[in-house]
């Protein structure tokens, strides 16, 4: 029996590792995306060759995990998802016990590199939502879609006990877009979406008052310019300098002087603006126009309900990071921490990325084949 257990191992092994699974153009807007990020981070940074070495080595890291998932059939990836599910969500509860940050228990440091869990929910709960959904007779039941309320709740909640927001909401919509594009009815969605609204009082009353602040500075950030509205304002002027072809690369002058704060990370976006101008933004949002659409068409070739609920949340996923992070330095969203995908740095969110994108190549590798 033992033996028959190492040939199963074996030509599992020798199956994930021989297989092509690349989606070429998706793989050639990812490096484009990545080639940018590191271009624009060099510049942001202060030619800082560290910080771009440092984004570049985790990229090598997540382009290597997104190989490996991309040779794991589906069917394993969802056989495995209830453990990455209960595996990242443990996590949660020691980063509650163990976590470190600044002002936040968001990190767990391994010493030898520092990790933020939360990160992995991104990729693991919309899996579980495919997952639980995968069986059922769709579009889902009221019980169902209850069930489904739950598993996006208890991560989404831990994470933003932390506290951090802006990834629990992220994290939450990346559940609810696996179950929208499970054929949930509108009107039901409507009245969803009515019992968040009637619920946003009450999540007020349980907001940090910093959370609260960034809500009110959004409204009128000139009430407090050199406090809490100096995100926002100094963004502002940064994306209002760069004009339409901006003032070219390494020539910004908000990061530089450092009146622009996060250059590097959450307001990396601001720096790329008043570099490249409009034409550039456009260029750049193109870009991942490209890989979002990609990604759904992927979903839409999918072979199964699971494989096909995953790839499109993925891709609806990505799509409300770029949103969010744009409309939080043009000043139509608060400042909730969301980085630019590939572009701003920051370790985990590129590894974790990466990795979902892998899951999608597993998935057009098995994708349904037409005649």
């Amino acid at each position: 029996m033992i033996e028959a257990l190492h040939a199963r191992a074996r030509r599992f092994l020798r199956r994930i590792l021989t297989r092509p699974r690349i989606d070429l153009p998706l793989a050639a807007g990812l490096f484009l995306l990545a080639c940018v990020g590191l271009v624009t981070l060099y510049s942001a940074g202060g030619g800082d060759l560290g910080l771009v070495g440092g984004q570049a080595a985790r990229f090598v890291l997540g382009g290597a995990l997104l190989l490996l998932i991309s040779r794991i059939p589906p069917t394993v990836l969802r056989n495995w998802t209830p453990w990455l599910y209960a595996g990242s969500t443990a996590l949660l509860v020691v980063v509650a016990i163990l976590g470190e940050g600044r002002g936040a228990d968001r990190w767990l440091d391994l010493k030898f590199m520092r990790f933020q869990p939360s990160e992995l929910l991104k990729l693991t709960m919309p899996m579980m939502v495919a997952w639980y959904l995968h069986p059922r007779q769709l579009p889902p039941s009221w019980k169902d879609m209850a069930v489904v309320g739950a598993l996006i709740a208890i991560p989404a909640v831990l994470i933003a006990k932390q506290p951090d927001l802006g990834t629990a909401l992220l994290v939450a919509a990346a559940g609810a877009f696996a179950l929208f594009l499970s054929g949930v009815a509108w009107w039901r969605i409507g009245l969803l979406l009515a019992a968040v609204g009637g619920m946003i009082p009450v999540g007020w009353h349980f907001m940090h008052q910093y959370q609260r602040d960034r809500v009110l500075t959004l409204l009128n950030p000139e009430s407090d310019p050199l406090g809490n509205g100096w995100h926002i304002i100094q963004s502002q002027i940064a994306v209002g300098s760069g004009g339409v072809f901006g003032k070219g690369w390494m020539h910004g002058t908000q990061s530089r002087l450092e009146f622009l704060p996060e250059h590097t990370t959450d307001f990396i976006f601001a720096v790329f603006s008043e570099e490249f101008g409009l034409v550039g933004v456009c260029l750049l949002l193109a870009l991942y126009a490209f890989i979002i659409g990609r990604c759904l068409w992927i979903a839409m070739e999918a072979r199964d309900t699971y494989s096909r609920l995953l790839a499109g949340a993925i891709g609806m996923s990505f799509f409300v990071y770029v949103f969010v992070n744009g409309g939080m330095i043009a000043g139509m969203l608060p400042v909730v921490g969301v980085p630019l995908p590939f572009v701003s740095y920051g370790g985990t969110s590129a590894v974790s990325l990466l990795s979902g994108f892998g899951v999608l190549m597993s998935i057009h590798a098995n994708r349904k084949m037409h005649d």
